[in-house]
């Protein structure tokens, strides 16, 4: 079995890396990515990409398609990864999370690649304000260019004609989760950090939107399943990934953080605007399509896991919404450098 993986320097493609090495130890893993977030390490072990085969460089909008040459499948990570990167690179974020996946598509299905998989998000449900659990049937309401990004590209999976090979469009609960490349950009991440850092969380919203969480381990055995598993016969499948008791409240995760973290200090902005960025998912039908992949962690794992992790590297920064780990802040010091320009492509030098 030979997998590519694109993305897979950013926070997911790590631990899937590992996951993949562990439950397929004779596949052939093949790495692609633009190396932005290369250098964002939150753990003192190995290069995660030791456990690659081979890792290539390179933009995904100018993917060489002769890397597809006998791939059996393609897990395609590669996006302007979240909203407040979505805001400030709209354009950019088009171009690659919905354009250069599609074309992606088309060069995987020409090379005669089997399967598909695209990691899409539970945010193109948007705003719920019924408190009904969204399912895959129910009609998108995104709020944000990612969302947006990510329904579209769902759409010309579904409607192109792509041959006969399998697309699995897997809309993920919000990550979390400790990874050799971590992101503090994500809700329960950055309430753990906060616990640690300085001893407080502090919570923007009013605290009453409703979040789907999923560990990052979790997300690395939804993907295992879509990229090996061929009992399905449906050449397009889109299902939420994720466990129904993991639709949680930011209030709630607040306090669970503070529970686990001695000494913490709980701050709400009470009078803050409501969050429309609020909605609870319906993972049944994950449940039925992958019933031997199911999420295995649960929040207390989760926190505990990161807890351990950040203490691992004596993780103390309470400025940490400036660092390396808030991946917007990255792509800001890349285009200041002159790394990146405005496009978010190598500079000329």
């Amino acid at each position: 079995m030979r997998i590519l993986i694109t993305g897979n320097m950013g926070y997911v493609g790590p631990v899937l890396v590992r996951h993949l090495r562990r439950t397929h130890p004779d596949a052939v893993l093949i790495g692609y990515d633009a190396g932005w977030f290369g250098h964002c390490l939150s753990s003192p072990d190995p290069l995660p990409e030791t456990a690659l085969d081979r890792q290539h460089f390179g933009d995904v909008r100018d993917f060489p398609p002769e890397l597809l040459d006998g791939v059996d499948a393609v897990v395609h990570l590669a996006a302007v990864s979240n909203d407040p990167m979505g805001d400030r690179f709209a354009e950019v974020t088009e171009a690659v999370n919905h354009r250069a996946s599609v074309d992606l598509a088309h060069k995987s299905a020409a090379a005669g690649v089997k399967t598909f998989v695209f990691a899409s998000s539970c945010s193109v449900y948007g705003a719920s304000g019924d408190g009904r659990a969204r399912c895959e049937q129910d009609e998108l309401n995104p709020l944000t260019a990612y969302a947006r990004s990510k329904i579209a590209t769902e759409a010309s999976l579904r409607q192109d004609d792509l041959g006969a090979m399998r697309v699995r469009c897997l809309r993920f609960a919000t990550a979390c989760g400790m990874s050799p490349r971590l992101r503090l950009d994500l809700v329960l991440n950055d309430f753990v950090a906060g616990a640690l850092a300085a001893g407080e969380i502090t919570v923007l919203s009013d605290g009453t939107p409703w979040r789907p969480l999923i560990d990052v381990e979790d997300m690395a055995r939804a993907i295992d399943w879509a990229a090996t598993t061929s009992e399905d016969a449906e050449r397009f499948v889109a299902v939420n990934v994720g466990r129904d008791d993991w639709n949680v409240q930011v209030r709630d995760l607040a306090e669970a953080v503070a529970a686990a973290v001695p000494g913490t200090r709980v701050s709400i902005n009470t009078a803050a605007a409501p969050d429309r960025r609020s909605y609870k998912v319906d993972f049944g039908l994950y449940a039925r399509l992958a019933p031997d992949h199911q999420p295995r962690r649960s929040l207390t794992d989760t926190i505990a896991g990161l807890r351990e992790g950040l203490q691992r590297i004596a993780f103390a920064d309470r400025d940490f919404r400036t660092s390396q780990f808030i991946r917007l802040r990255t792509l800001e010091r890349l285009m200041a450098t002159g790394y990146l320009d405005q496009t978010l492509r190598r500079a000329a030098p």
